[in-house]
């Protein structure tokens, strides 16, 4: 058996395991009640022909379904791919043909399907994919696992990318590569027996899939899970159960820890006596991490004894499992500010007094090199900005396209993130996307702070504003704005709202937005994951006549980096 396989059947012997149901039917489930569901399944799939090397699908929502299958198919030697959930706006027929492409794309030859999703079983007719539910795989337990040869170079996992719909495509995880990462993951965090892990994820992404699943259900850690739409319907919930749960780890996104701190400052929830005092290890990463909303959700628990040092500042990307750097957990949040102008100009990041400031998202994990580069390949030194690369066992060496499987690292096994960045002191800095970028007048400038300026605008819903670039009738380059607003449908303050973007991120960023939109609640498009997804975006800016038009042609592949 792999390391990691090896790893679920031990977990298996110990009394940890998950609960689910909350907040109104909590039940727990140990994991070696989860392994004996995940043998009698996997024993189902080997009966189908199922084994080392087959593709597995999942489009499951319940955490309590989701474990079963997955060791289900890891133990019968199959890889698993969690599907993309459909959403109450979700067009079935283009969803349909999206999953058709994936299913094709990762060779499936199985699919499970757990509520709500089993009458989906109908479109996989004559597909030759053999549909299957849950209550079809998951028979009476008993019994061992089929005995099955499982290599470490297996694929594990199938990880959809980002934004992975018409055009899919899926990251290549080994059992070397999940298992490398596990271990980097839990010597950084020094996670121990006794962690009460807490999760909302979506299985489908791979930090709820691998740092909330996989993990805790392999090294035997207590995790208390519930799903996305418990949160986003109560986001209350999650400081709740880990006060009730005494949690110590957990992981959201930049948006979730902004919207918690709003709900933390309300004057009625200092009334439920939340304790806070546990969590040790509150990871943000998964999208662009803005200092002031930590520091907004640092402040707001503070009440509740939610330590300083709680925030866990990261990086990490589905090409690497899942982590790539973690800042020290039990330090303060340490944040770089640097001359706005030099990094802008000479890509350099300069310490300064004010300017731009970024999180510091820590050393990388064991076993991870990371290089910055420039465009012409050669490796920048401390603080120069460049394209950062990756290296190590954790890092995938295959992608899987619509036109076959693509190498993802080069002849020296360096990948390239497609993320611009820089180190400082060994640590990691991540500043944006290559592809987002905009450029003028020699500036780099990231849409990321035009976004940030533009939330802050009374009015402006959060996390819903996007910054794309944009080309005026005379061919120079700028950039467009928009945002979300409840206000959008009444003019004034459709107006109101344009006007203060405007000068907002005029003052703010020194370059003038060539258009402002204001859209209504629901717009902006965003990958299954929840980013923005700023190119579909650029389609919904209206320009201003005579004014401005968008840029249309693809991402060019660099940038003018330095060496």
């Amino acid at each position: 058996m792999s390391a990691f396989s090896d790893a679920l059947c031990t977990a298996a012997q110990g009394p940890t395991g998950m609960t689910t149901g909350e907040p109104h039917e909590p039940v727990r489930t140990s994991w070696a009640d989860v392994h004996a569901k995940a043998c009698a399944g996997a024993r189902v799939l080997a009966a189908h022909g199922i084994g080392p090397g087959d593709a597995v699908a999942v489009l499951a929502a319940k955490p309590f379904e989701v474990a079963p299958i997955a060791q289900a198919a890891w133990l019968a030697g199959a890889s698993v791919t969690m599907l993309h959930q459909p959403t109450a706006r979700t067009n079935l027929m283009t969803y349909a043909q999206d999953t058709a492409a994936v299913l094709s794309l990762v060779g499936a030859k199985a699919a499970v399907l757990g509520d709500p999703f089993t009458e989906f079983a109908e479109l996989l007719d004559g597909s030759g994919v053999l549909a299957l539910t849950v209550d079809d795989l998951l028979a009476e337990p008993g019994g061992p696992a089929p005995d099955v040869e499982i290599g470490e170079d297996l694929p594990a996992l199938l990880q959809l990318t980002s934004g992975s719909t018409s055009t899919p495509k899926a990251v290549r995880i080994t059992h070397r590569n999940l298992w490398a990462n596990i271990e980097a993951m839990c010597q950084a965090a020094q996670i121990r027996p006794g962690e009460v892990m807490v999760s909302w994820l979506p299985l489908f992404h791979d930090m709820g899939m691998v740092g909330f699943l996989t993990l805790p259900m392999c090294r035997g850690i207590e995790l208390v899970t519930v799903t996305p739409t418990d949160f986003l319907a109560s986001p209350l919930i999650w400081p709740t159960l880990i006060s009730k749960y005494r949690g110590t780890i957990t992981a959201a996104p930049n948006f979730a820890f902004a919207l918690t701190a709003r709900v933390l400052a309300r004057p009625t929830t200092r009334e439920l006596g939340l304790d806070l005092s546990c969590m040790r290890f509150a990871l943000n990463g998964a999208e662009p991490i803005d200092v002031a909303a930590v520091r907004a959700f640092l402040a707001a628990g503070a009440p509740f004894g939610l330590p300083e040092t709680a925030v866990v500042c990261a990086y990490g990307m589905a090409e690497a499992s899942l982590a790539v750097s973690f800042h020290p957990w039990g330090t303060p949040l340490k944040v770089d500010t640097v001359d706005a102008q030099a990094l802008e100009i000479a890509r350099r990041a300069v310490p300064a007094e004010s300017g731009r400031s970024f999180p510091v998202l820590g050393p990388p994990l064991d076993g991870i090199e990371v290089a910055v580069r420039g465009r012409d390949g050669a490796v920048l030194g401390d603080r120069e900005v460049g394209v950062l690369h990756l290296r190590g066992e954790c890092i995938t060496e295959q992608y899987l396209t619509v036109d076959g499987p693509v190498a993802t690292q080069d002849a020296d096994k360096w990948l390239d993130t497609g993320d611009l960045g820089y180190l400082v002191d060994g640590e990691v800095v991540v500043c944006g996307r290559v592809k987002d970028v905009i450029i003028m007048g020699g500036r780099n400038i990231y849409p990321t702070d035009i976004e940030r300026v533009a939330q802050s605008i009374d009015g402006v819903r959060a996390g819903n504003a996007v910054a794309v670039r944009w080309t005026t009738p005379s061919g120079r380059e700028s950039f467009a704005v928009a945002v979300e607003s409840r206000e959008a449908g009444d003019q004034d303050a459709a107006e109101r709202i344009r006007q203060a973007v405007r000068s907002a991120v005029t003052a703010e960023i020194g370059a003038r937005p060539a258009t402002v939109s204001v859209l209504p609640v629901g717009s902006l498009p965003k990958t299954p994951s929840g980013k923005l997804q700023r190119s579909a975006a650029a389609r919904l800016i209206t320009p201003p006549p005579a004014e401005a038009l968008p840029v249309r042609p693809p991402a060019p592949e660099g940038l003018p980096l330095p060496g």
